[in-house]
């Protein structure tokens, strides 16, 4: 059964919460993983790993460029899903 936008942001601020130590509460859908959450390229490939294994999904390498946002990456998850 496909998870829900918000079932699948409180997933993700988890994972990103488990490999950067960011609050779960500051992962919202407009912050850029960059800009706002300073989420590095090394931890981005874990995040999106482990993102991967949690939701089912797979998130090619020429996708995860354009995940820029939170809510880009909950989008492409529950898109991906369908």
């Amino acid at each position: 059964m496909a998870l829900s936008q918000d079932e699948v942001l409180a997933g993700l601020a988890e994972l990103v919460n488990d490999e950067t130590g960011i609050p779960t509460e500051s992962v919202q859908l407009d912050k850029s993983f960059s800009d706002d959450l300073d989420v590095d390229s090394i931890s981005m490939i874990t995040i999106v790993q482990n993102a991967e294994d949690t939701f089912g999904v797979k998130i090619p390498d020429e996708a995860v460029s354009d995940l820029k946002t939170v809510g880009d990456a909950v989008n492409f998850i529950v898109s991906a899903q369908a």
